[in-house]
């Protein structure tokens, strides 16, 4: 199959290239980042200005998209919608100009509210917040593109927090505090989190571009969903800091929250971004899981287990023990 990846220099993309080379395909890339991977074409555009869309996109059987803005603290706010839905209905019209039929769109849970757990696939949409608002305005237009045609192949896949060798997402971050012995505990821990592994998520990709016509909406998952307490736990076990005397503080959220708010206010005044902001402590607290029995029907089978897949994460990023 001949596969064009949009937003191919993140860690998913990188990953999603070497699936698709294991298994014989032929791959290209678009990125606004200059990048170069070994066994892929890759063009350097932005999928914003939709010029260079459609000959990066003609002759592929699918197009797998990826690039987004996704980080809690994008300004101008605006630029969610400019890129995830703007950008969205430019790859979904270069698709349909060129006659691609198959589009594989990478959402998020974040379409879902908070504190809702393991909403399944048909769960109304309520975002918390803009990057949510702006990835359900998206999905409209891919289910949209795919009704135009029966003939055509669109997927929803909507990834928990997603984690992995080369990630820098809010996983990563957390990590990267409990081994640098700056972590504090914000509520009790005991909310759970859905997370999914780079390695896993590329893989899916991969065993979605052979789906048969349709519209298929997935939550992307690796079970089991553990605690913010046990996570950290794992985290200091692999990191050897058992006996860190951090692990006995706890922040309790009606203190970190208007902290949050806080770092929300300096953060508009300077324009700076900070690593403590209020949605983050509102999503660190939260119980963000997800259903994924559709997953498992699939026939879809993960690579790596979820504890395995942490514990190769951390060894990778931080060591298997105290510096």
């Amino acid at each position: 199959m001949r596969v064009l990846v949009t937003g191919v220099a993140g860690t998913i993309g990188r990953a999603l290239v070497r699936q698709c080379l294991a298994h014989g395909d032929s791959v290209r890339g678009l990125d606004r980042r200059p990048v170069a991977l070994e066994g892929c074409g890759a063009w350097q555009g932005d999928i914003v200005e939709s010029g260079g869309l459609n000959e990066a996109a003609r002759g592929v059987d699918a197009i797998v998209h990826l690039a987004a803005e996704h980080r809690d603290d994008v300004r101008p706010v605006r630029l969610y919608h400019e890129v995830n839905v703007e950008g969205t209905r430019n790859v979904l019209r270069a698709a349909r100009e060129v006659g691609c039929r198959r589009v594989i769109f990478t959402s998020t849970v974040a379409v879902y509210p908070l504190d809702v757990p393991c909403p399944a696939e048909d769960h109304p949409p309520a975002p918390f917040n803009a990057y949510g608002r702006s990835k359900a305005e998206a999905e409209a237009l891919v289910r949209a593109w795919a009704e135009e045609d029966p003939t055509r192949c669109a997927v929803i896949v909507r990834p928990s927090v997603v984690f992995g060798e080369g990630n820098r997402g809010n996983v990563y971050n957390l990590l990267r505090q409990i081994h640098e012995g700056r972590f504090v505990m914000v509520g009790s821990g005991r909310n759970r989190k859905s997370m999914a592994y780079v390695g896993n998520v590329a893989a899916f990709l991969h065993w979605c571009l052979r789906l048969p016509p349709g519209l298929h909406v997935f939550n992307y998952a690796d079970k089991p969903d553990l605690t913010t307490a046990e996570l950290v736990a794992l985290a200091r076990r692999v990191m050897g800091r058992d006996g860190d005397w951090r692990a006995r503080i706890r922040l309790p959220y009606a203190v970190a929250l208007p902290l949050g708010w806080m770092a929300d206010a300096v953060a508009a005044v300077t324009g700076r971004s900070l690593p403590v902001s209020s949605i983050r402590i509102r999503k660190f607290c939260a119980e963000t899981t997800v259903n994924t029995e559709r997953l498992e029907r699939s026939g879809f089978v993960r690579p790596y287990g979820l504890i395995e897949a942490l514990e190769r994460t951390i060894r990778y990023e931080f060591g298997g023990g105290r510096e």
